[in-house]
C-alpha cells in the first residue's frame, strides 16, 4: 500500500519532474491518453485507501456549488446564508470555500460526517478521469502535491509515456 507517510517523503523530491512531465503531455497529448489514464487510475486505487489518508480533507478545501449549499444547509436545518456564515468564505474568484482546514466535516477516523451529501468537488476528487485528461492537467499539476493517488497515477503515466516513446524508436 502507498501510505501518506511515504507520499509526504517522496512528493517533494519528484513534484517538479512530474509537473514538467504533465506540461509536456499538455503540449502534445497522445491519442490514447484518456484510455491509459483510466487504466492507470483503476490500478492505482488498488494501492491507495482514501480512509487511511484523507490528506485532501486535511490540507485542501472544496468549492461549494449553489446545489451543494442548498443540499448541505438543508441537512443542517439552516438557511444557505447561515451555513455560509458559520463555515465558509468567498475567495477572490467568487468560490465558496471552507474557512478552515482540516475540513470541519472530517472526523477523527478520516470519514466525512456528511459523506452522502458532500460537495460535488469532494465526490469527484481527485478528478483524474472526470473529464478528458488534457482538460484537467492544470488541476493534476496542483493535486500531485496533495493527493497520493494523483501523484501515483502521474508517476505511472510517466512510466507508460517513457515505454511508449521507447517502443516508437
Amino acid at each position: 500500500m502507498f501510505t501518506l507517510r511515504a507520499f509526504k517523503k517522496r512528493m517533494p523530491q519528484h513534484k517538479a519532474r512530474l509537473r514538467r512531465f504533465l506540461s509536456k503531455i499538455e503540449k502534445k497529448a497522445p491519442k490514447d491518453l484518456d484510455r491509459n489514464t483510466a487504466r492507470l487510475d483503476t490500478e492505482t486505487w488498488k494501492e491507495i485507501n482514501c480512509l487511511e489518508c484523507a490528506n485532501c480533507c486535511k490540507v485542501m478545501t472544496p468549492t461549494y456549488t449553489g446545489k451543494d449549499l442548498k443540499r448541505i444547509s438543508k441537512h443542517f436545518k439552516m438557511s444557505v446564508a447561515e451555513f455560509k456564515k458559520k463555515w465558509l468564505y468567498k475567495d477572490k474568484s467568487g468560490d465558496w470555500m471552507n474557512t478552515t482546514t482540516p475540513c470541519q466535516f472530517l472526523q477523527k477516523d478520516n470519514k466525512c460526517s456528511i459523506y452522502a451529501i458532500r460537495p460535488a468537488d469532494c465526490s469527484g476528487f481527485p478528478h483524474i478521469t472526470k473529464k478528458k485528461v488534457i482538460d484537467y492537467i492544470h488541476i493534476q499539476k496542483q493535486n500531485i502535491e496533495f493527493c497520493p493517488a494523483t501523484f501515483k497515477v502521474v508517476e505511472k503515466m510517466e512510466e507508460w509515456w517513457k515505454e511508449k516513446m521507447t517502443t516508437k524508436k
